[in-house]
């Protein structure tokens, strides 16, 4: 295993840089954390499989690497593309919450969800459709999610987003209804990189809709909202939230909104974490693992939840606030990070 730090020039561990976002310059100190490198990295040592880390806090730019730009399975974290997507068609007025999708006999398809199980045919909103696929990763509702924006369209976002190791194969559990890419066999229905998928989330986070040097529209932070909301409460609490969440979620909302992605040699999860002393996106992906059960016990779970507990442990001591998770995250603006701006 190799670790490597982010790829800025350091002078002294820092280094001011800028960019340009929506038409103005941001300017913030990068600060990779040494001393949470290590720590972290061994964690990552005594695990029996390999690990694709990146980790920032977006209002002071510390950050942490491990092999963060490595091509690595999504499993079902490539669903968040398919939401970003779908907030987008909504912004362009290309597409409505409210819309209906009809699920029909032979939609169904196995793995995580339920709406295989339900009586058809079955009319759903969007919106129903999207909360599916992200609290309970459903499959079915996610193939219904790409009968309506097509995989093409979501890898044309990606690309928009400046993403060059991240794409979007096909339907779950159907055949392809075209060519596929030569390693598509090996990312089975996606691929990514843990640096290029904390870019999704923290777009999503910061409601990044618009393209640089565009303004925002009015309506932005309520399709953001829409998008957090479902986030927020992801089913599967095991990996990143598994030692962090403490707050009275029925109360305040999760302080963690977050997606997961399984496969038998393979736990992920992306999340924003609203810390007290700012918010963090962790993306971290475990795969090549030994341990396939299918237990919370899972290593790979546990090592997940473990990584996470210590970042934010380092840099929000005091815990969560779950109150800062809103549209724009409590940030007094746009602040370019490495993860917001970078492309390569």
């Amino acid at each position: 295993m190799r670790f490597r730090f982010v790829g800025w020039a350091m002078t002294a561990g820092v280094v001011l840089f800028g960019l340009i976002v929506g038409g103005a310059w941001a300017q913030q100190t990068g600060v990779a954390d040494a001393g949470l490198q290590q720590e972290l990295a061994a964690l990552v040592e005594k695990h029996h499989g390999k690990v694709a880390l990146y980790a920032t806090q977006l209002n002071t730019g510390k950050s942490v690497a491990i092999d963060a730009d490595r091509p690595v399975q999504t499993a079902s974290v490539i669903k968040l593309t398919i939401l970003f997507e779908a907030m987008e068609q909504v912004r362009a007025g290309k597409a409505r919450w409210d819309e209906k999708l009809t699920l029909v006999k032979g939609d169904g398809v196995s793995g995580s969800g339920v709406l295989t199980f339900f009586d058809t045919p079955l009319m759903l909103t969007l919106k129903d459709v999207l909360t599916m696929m992200v609290i309970v990763s459903d499959n079915t509702a996610t193939n219904l999610a790409i009968d309506r924006f097509g995989v093409d369209a979501v890898n044309a976002r990606i690309a928009w987003m400046g993403l060059k190791d991240t794409h979007l194969y096909k339907k779950i559990g159907k055949p392809a209804t075209g060519p596929m890419p030569a390693d598509q066999p090996k990312f089975g229905l996606g691929k990514t990189t843990a640096r290029e998928m904390a870019m999704v989330m923290e777009r999503i986070g910061r409601c990044q809709l618009a393209e640089r040097g565009e303004p925002m529209l009015a309506g932005d932070a309520a399709i953001c909202e829409v998008a957090l909301k479902m986030l927020r409460n992801q089913f599967y609490r095991e990996t990143i939230p598994r030692y962090l969440e403490k707050l009275d979620s029925s109360e305040t909302g999760s302080g963690i909104a977050s997606k997961t992605g399984s496969l038998n040699a393979v736990r992920a999860d992306v999340a924003i974490v609203a810390g007290k002393t700012g918010p963090m996106v962790l993306s971290i992906f475990t795969f090549d693992n030994e341990d396939k059960s299918w237990t919370v016990d899972n290593e790979g779970e546990v090592l997940i939840g473990r990584l996470a507990k210590t970042i934010v442990e380092a840099w929000s001591p005091a815990g969560l606030d779950g109150k800062t998770l809103i549209p724009g995250l409590g940030l007094a603006g746009p602040v370019a990070s490495e993860a917001a701006g970078a492309s390569k």
